[in-house]
This record gives C-alpha cells, structure tokens and sequence, in this order.
C-alpha cells in the first residue's frame, strides 16, 4: 500500500510552486486599508499592530492553500475591549475591508448591533430578531456592542441566553462568511467570557484598546477641527489641554466621542460669540478660529459634565 505523501515534500518536489507574499499582500490592498487606519486613528499602536499580525496570517493561510497547503481556516471572531470612544468601530470597519479583500467574507459590510436588535421581549420574539439581524450581516462583520448586556442571569426571564444560543449556532456553522465582532468594557466582557465557555472558545482574537493619552487627545481635536476647517488660537490650544485633563477626571468621559462633543459646543459657543460682532465684516480666519473664550465657558470649568442636567446626581457608567 503506497504512503500518503506529506504536503511538504510534495511542494519541495515541484521546485516551481512558490509564491511572493509582498505581491500577495500588495494585489489584496490590504496596505491602503492599514495605512487609511493610521491616518484615521491616532495612537492605538497595540492594536495597530495587531491588525496587522491578523492580516499578515490571513495572507499566509492564503498563500498555504495556494500551493495545496490545506489546513482550518483560522478562527476569525474577535472581541474589542476598552472604553466607548477608542477606535473599535472604526477599526470593526477596516478589519471587514481587509478581509473581503482577502476572500474571507464576501461583502466586506458592517451592521452593528445592541441587545435590543437581538433580544426579544416575550416567548418566541429572539430567535427571529437576532436571525434577522445575522442574515443583514451574512456575508461580512456582525458588530455587537455592549455584548455583554446579552446575558442577565440575574433574570430568569430574560431571553438573552437564547440569542447567544443562535449566536454560537450560526458562528460555527457560518465560519465562512460570517465574522462576529463582541465589544465593550473590558472588566464586563470578561465576565461575560466566563459565564459563556462555548462563547469563549469561538472567540479568538481578543484585542485590548487602550485609553488615550492628553496629548493624543489634543491631537485627535487638532484633526477634527481640520477636517471641518477650523482652527485653535494659540490660547485655545492651551485652554483645550487643560479642558481636557479635567474632563479626563470626570464621569462618563468617552475618549474621542468627548472630544468631539466638546469641539463642537465650542463651534456653538464660536457662533454666538461671532453673532454678537455683527456690523463689521469678519475674515476667514476669524470665521475658522476657535478662541480660548469658547472653551472655557465650558461647564467643565466648574467641575460639571456637559450634556447632563447638573441638578442631576452622577452615577457610573
């Protein structure tokens, strides 16, 4: 009875089977997605790099089964951990780029979802919800934030435990053309983690966003304000650092989603400033130019969250 032959030696055999993976990397346009996600992120160097480690495997893989290589196909369900407003969506819709471009998923589209897209209130209203929203995702990335929202044990009568039941069904049995993305808080996923062991097992890639600094902060402000056409004096610069290592210290800070809020209060407070110079002609500049005065009227100045009534009490997020 002849040997099975190994893989390897056949391909030693055939001096021509090689393959250049700089040309395959190159060909799948997966160096324009990173760098798009440099330009669009700042910091984040971790999880760049992560990205990057996936998508050097992915073109591996790809190569191995070009030359008869056969192996599983890598796991490719992830879970992004971190604070609201550090990158993961838009990281979720990169990592979706790179692999349709790569073949891994046919459409390369994101839908995000919420345990209210996925969980039913009364008997037999889950299953054709969270059905529902994985047939929109078939085909690329199902991004499910605050994941961990989908299991209450303290509930009896919750159907979150029949949403994730479909969830791990569909992610074994679609490993295909279906990625699923969990994110959320870091210490809650974890929980959520070991309360779901067949969960767990399908996930993994895990992948940790960190909190940005003041100074990346101020440079993610720096990029907002250019891509709207503004600008900070030299004063507000100033007076923006120190808004935001106050903000920094107060509850429900949300990383760059706060930044956002905050450049955009103060373009409000720009306009009523500008409205009260009405009967003389103002400048460009002056129309692009966020000044000191409309960052500190913030009511962060005085210890207080914007957005919320400060009659209110503050609770954790």
């Amino acid at each position: 009875m002849p040997q099975p032959t190994d893989p390897a030696d056949a391909i030693q055999a055939d001096g021509r089977a090689s393959i250049d993976l700089t040309q395959a990397y190159d060909a799948a346009g997966i160096q324009a997605v990173l760098e798009q996600l440099d330009q669009e992120l700042i910091g984040l160097q971790p999880v760049k790099a992560r990205i990057r480690e996936i998508a050097a495997l992915l073109v591996v893989d790809k190569a191995r089964a070009s030359l008869g290589l056969q192996t599983t196909p890598p796991s490719l369900h992830m879970s992004f951990t971190g604070r609201p407003g550090t990158g993961k969506t838009t990281v979720a819709e990169r990592m979706s780029m790179i692999l349709h471009r790569l073949g891994y998923v046919r459409k390369g589209h994101v839908v995000t979802a919420t345990r209210d897209d996925l969980v039913g209130q009364y008997i037999g209203h889950t299953a054709p919800k969270t059905r529902e929203m994985l047939k929109k995702a078939m085909g690329g990335v199902l991004f499910i934030d605050e994941a961990y929202y989908l299991y209450r044990p303290e509930n009896e009568r919750d159907y979150g435990a029949e949403a994730i039941e479909i969830l791990l069904q569909v992610m074994e049995n679609n490993r295909d053309d279906l990625v699923v993305i969990f994110a959320g808080y870091k210490e809650r996923m974890d929980v959520f983690y070991q309360s779901n062991p067949g969960l767990s097992s399908r996930v993994a890639n895990h992948i940790d966003f960190p909190d940005y600094s003041a100074e990346e902060l101020l440079a993610i402000a720096r990029l907002i304000l250019a891509a709207e056409h503004y600008r900070f004096s030299e004063e507000a610069t100033a007076a923006f650092g120190d808004y935001i290592q106050r903000r920094m210290q107060l509850p429900f800070f949300a990383n760059a989603r706060s930044i956002r809020n905050a450049i955009d209060r103060a373009r409000m407070r720009q306009a009523g400033r500008l409205f009260k110079t009405m009967g003389r002609s103002l400048s460009k500049l002056d129309l692009m130019t966020i000044e000191a005065e409309d960052i500190t009227a913030s009511r962060v100045f005085a210890g207080q969250v914007e957005g919320l009534d400060p009659a209110e009490p503050l609770s954790p997020p």
